[in-house]
C-alpha cells in the first residue's frame, strides 16, 4: 500500500516537474491551488519555473514567521518555491532545506535556486516518513498541501517532531477534512495525488500532533476546495527541553546531588 501510493504520488508529480523543465507550466490557472496563493512581490522574487512548478494549496512561508539565521526545512519541496523564499528570509546566516522523493522535482529545484543565485539552499533526496537530517537540527518546518500525500502520517508526525530543536515550529499549509467525513467519503471527493484522498480531518492533525507532544497547535481554515475540505493553515510548537528532574524531600525542598560526611 506504501509503495503503491508513493508510485502514483511519485508519477503524478514527475509529469509535472517534466513540463515545466520542458518549457510549459504545470498548474493551471485555479486560484484554490498554485501560484495565485503567493504575492506578486513574492512571485517577483523568483525564476519563472519555480512559480510555475507551484502545486500547494498554501503560503506557508507567510505564516512561519521566518527569522534571520534560522534553519528551515520544507517536507515536498517540489520546485522550489517555499524553500527560495525561505531562503531569501533568514538570510545568508540561515539555511533553507528541500525535502522531495521525485528527481525531475529535485531537478527542476536545483535549476531555479541556481537561476535566483542563491548559496544558502540545500536539496535533499527522500520521502517525509523518513527525513534525511539529524535529530533537532531545524528551527522551522514547513509543506505546502504534501502531509495529505503522505502513506504513513504517524511517521510525518514523529518524523517531524525527531529533526526538530527543542522550542522549534511548524508553520503548514494543507488540506484538512470536516470530522464527519470518512476515508471513503474524502476518497469519493480526489485522487490521492490531488491532495484530496489522504487528507487528515481536523480531529486526526490534533491528535497526531499531540501524539508527538506539539503544544500550542492551531488549524485555521483559510477557503474550500472541495464540499467538506478546507485548505487550512497549521501551527504547532516542540516543548522547548525540560529541566533535569529535581528529587524532594518531605518537605518539598531539593536533596542535594551529593551529600559530605563530615562537617
Amino acid at each position: 500500500m506504501t509503495e503503491r501510493i508513493h508510485d502514483e504520488v511519485r508519477a503524478h508529480y514527475a509529469t509535472a516537474a517534466i513540463a515545466v523543465l520542458d518549457g510549459g507550466a504545470c498548474c493551471g490557472e485555479a486560484t484554490q491551488y498554485g501560484t495565485e496563493l503567493y504575492s506578486a512581490l513574492e512571485r517577483d522574487e523568483l525564476p519563472d519555473g519555480a512559480v510555475l512548478a507551484s502545486l500547494g494549496c498554501g503560503n506557508p512561508t507567510a505564516v512561519a514567521d521566518l527569522q534571520q539565521g534560522e534553519r528551515v526545512l520544507d517536507l515536498g519541496s517540489g520546485g522550489g518555491i517555499d524553500v527560495l523564499l525561505s531562503a531569501k528570509r533568514v538570510g545568508p546566516t540561515g539555511r533553507a532545506f528541500g525535502l522531495d522523493m521525485t528527481d525531475e522535482m529535485l531537478a527542476l529545484a536545483q535549476r531555479n535556486a541556481a537561476a535566483a543565485g542563491l548559496g544558502n539552499v540545500e536539496w535533499l533526496k527522500g520521502t517525509i516518513e523518513a527525513i534525511p537530517l539529524p535529530a533537532a537540527s531545524i528551527d522551522v518546518v514547513i509543506s505546502n498541501c504534501v502531509v495529505n500525500l503522505a502513506a504513513d502520517k504517524p511517521a510525518v508526525f514523529r518524523e517531524i517532531a525527531r529533526v526538530l530543536r527543542p522550542g522549534g515550529r511548524l508553520g503548514i499549509s494543507d488540506i484538512v477534512a470536516d470530522d464527519d467525513l470518512t476515508a471513503a467519503q474524502r476518497a469519493e471527493r480526489g485522487s490521492y495525488a490531488g491532495c484530496i484522498a489522504g487528507t487528515l480531518s481536523f480531529a486526526e492533525w490534533r491528535s497526531g500532533l499531540a501524539a508527538v507532544r506539539f503544544e500550542a497547535v492551531s488549524i485555521t481554515s483559510t477557503h474550500q476546495v472541495a464540499d467538506g475540505m478546507h485548505a487550512a493553515i497549521i501551527r504547532a510548537t516542540k516543548p522547548a527541553a525540560q529541566p533535569a528532574a529535581v528529587s524532594l524531600n518531605r518537605q518539598g525542598l531539593p536533596v542535594a546531588a551529593t551529600t559530605g560526611c563530615c562537617g
